[in-house]
């Protein structure tokens, strides 16, 4: 239904570009084509509170049930955080992160970031879980918000379908996956420990983490160590060049096996 952008409505919008905004809300902001579309798809349509468009976008997409603005190209650029607005803006009720609130998980494996507070590379990490199939992705806190806008931007708006899962800390959360049957702890790490190439376990019914490039992996659990084998001697990758190699190391694995 085609509705007129209130003051309330900018309000909204305006919030969830800061910090302190996204704590009071319960909606996140969504903005960019592929990533409004990855959000249409995977959101139950009851949980978007709003669409906003640009003209030129008028009838690219379906706002079958869902309030929809059509603003002028000026409007749109003070309700987005990019610099240039791609045209349209989704106002989406903010998902659960709560690990009681859903099933038990049923990932080979799971991949935990812990205390990763870098948003694009929270958004790549998680764009490419949703790529290598996965339908869990766990964190801790300290962590980058999975809703803000720059991580859904870098996410392309994967973290919305996929159950995700906040923990106060690392022994909560692989206190969490043991009660869930995944006891088999795996910490990268990128000087020591066994090739994420040959470590056989790696990916059965384990937790493997991926630390902050500040401060690494926290000290209060203990695991089995994994590397990737880094053959030109250098300092590290990213955590997001990390995290690719290793999910798509269980692909490759799971092809084979297929």
């Amino acid at each position: 239904m085609t509705v007129e952008l209130t003051r309330r409505m900018e309000r909204e919008f305006t919030d969830l570009q800061s910090r302190h905004g996204r704590k009071k809300s319960p909606y996140c902001l969504c903005e960019g084509v592929r990533c409004c579309t990855e959000v249409l798809a995977a959101v139950d349509r009851s949980n978007i509170a709003l669409a906003v468009t640009s003209g030129k976008l008028h009838g690219r997409f379906d706002f079958d049930n869902i309030d929809h603005a059509i603003v002028d190209d000026e409007k749109l650029q003070k309700l987005s955080g990019t610099i240039t607005s791609q045209g349209i803006l989704l106002l989406v009720k903010r998902p659960a992160v709560d690990p009681e609130k859903f099933p038990s998980p049923a990932d080979p494996f799971i991949l935990a970031v812990d205390q990763l507070g870098d948003p694009g590379n929270f958004g790549t990490i998680l764009r490419t879980a949703r790529a290598a199939g996965l339908k869990e992705f766990w964190y801790t806190a300290g962590s980058a918000d999975p809703f803000a806008p720059k991580v859904t931007r870098s996410a392309l708006g994967a973290q919305f379908g996929m159950i995700l899962r906040e923990f106060a800390d690392l022994k909560t959360l692989t206190g969490f996956a043991a009660r869930c049957g995944y006891k088999n702890i795996y910490l990268t790490d990128p000087h020591t420990g066994e090739s994420c190439f040959e470590s056989a376990g790696l990916f059965e019914k384990s937790v493997v983490v991926i630390g902050s490039e500040a401060h690494g992996i926290g000290s209060e659990v203990s695991g089995n160590r994994v590397t990737i084998p880094m053959p030109g001697n250098f300092e590290s990758l990213n955590a997001a060049q990390a995290a690719t190699i290793v999910l798509f190391e269980h692909v490759r694995r799971s092809s084979i096996k297929g």
